[in-house]
């Protein structure tokens, strides 16, 4: 392939919403065997991504003059904090339960999420809970419940049910990211990411104290990965593409996050669903990857 057809092609891509939302719901697929690889504890792989994943957001919006004094109102800058310590909190929680579950188990787990943020946005904000919406939420949490009693990790035994919890409590977090998202609609999406990771490498740091980053280069570069193909890449495409598509095509792609941490769970980790376990993950992405509406702009999923 020559120099003007590689162009060509790339240019078609960064014109594609399908491809790069398509392309970062992949990303996000592999983020769980990022996070065993590196061998970090949860905490730390959380600062590095936010750390390397910050500074990047940073440079991309201030490179295209998006950085300006008056960017965030106090009351914004406040909020972005507040959605940043959720956003952070749910990473934590989703990396720590991948060694207690499996990476498929949590992702889907995790995957319960949007019925979280309906019921948020019910209480909050007054949006009315439609019955669909509940009958939707009743069989997510029984694909949990099947989940929890059947499934089995990669040494054959059940999973752990303290990591589809953590799993749940990252769900929550993560609602909670984008319920605060969704009072900054008129802030600029990188820039409101950016300020949530500068946010979380200031909390995170001192984790550093009690469990340090790995000293080996191959976990030092499993995290560098991290944060910048599956953070700041996947944040720009996500931010890219989102805006343009409709909202059915967002919710049919999505299912390619979770199929893809699963497919790498069973290949890479030699996981192996059983049938009331797989009847519980179908039942999850059912009721919980199709909801009415999708937010215009949330916070990156993992």
């Amino acid at each position: 392939m020559n120099a003007h057809t590689t162009a060509k092609v790339v240019a078609m891509n960064k014109n594609n919403p399908v491809l790069q939302w398509t392309a970062a719901m992949a990303l996000s697929g592999t983020i769980g065997a990022v996070v065993l690889e590196s061998g970090a504890d949860a905490p730390d792989v959380a600062f590095a991504r936010s750390l390397v994943g910050g500074l990047l957001l940073l440079v991309w919006s201030a490179a295209r003059g998006w950085l300006r004094p008056w960017t965030l109102s106090r009351r914004d800058l406040l909020l972005a904090v507040l959605g940043g310590l959720f956003l952070v909190g749910n990473w934590v929680l989703l990396f720590a339960s991948y060694s207690l579950s499996s990476i498929g188990v949590s992702t889907v787990v995790y995957h319960t999420q949007p019925l979280m943020l309906v019921g948020l946005a019910a209480a909050f904000l007054g949006e009315k809970m439609a019955k669909s919406q509940l009958v939707r939420a009743l069989i997510a949490f029984g694909g949990v419940t099947l989940i929890s009693l059947s499934a089995h990790g990669a040494d054959g035994k059940p999973v752990r049910l303290a990591g589809i919890a953590l799993a749940l409590g990252a769900a929550a977090l993560y609602a909670g990211a984008s319920f605060v998202a969704k009072q900054l609609t008129h802030v600029r999406p990188h820039v409101l990411a950016a300020v949530q990771l500068v946010t979380g490498t200031i909390v995170l740091a001192p984790a550093l104290l009690v469990t340090p980053l790995p000293t080996d280069t191959s976990g030092l570069l499993w995290l560098v990965l991290l944060g910048t193909v599956h953070t700041a890449l996947m944040y720009v495409l996500m931010y890219a593409s989102i805006g343009k598509l409709p909202t059915t095509t967002v919710a049919l792609l999505s299912y390619v996050y979770p199929v893809v941490a699963v497919v790498v769970d069973v290949l890479a980790y030699g996981h192996r669903p059983t049938w009331p376990e797989g009847l519980g993950m179908l039942a999850v992405l059912a009721a919980a990857l199709a909801p009415k509406r999708t937010p215009a702009r949330q916070p990156a999923r993992v």
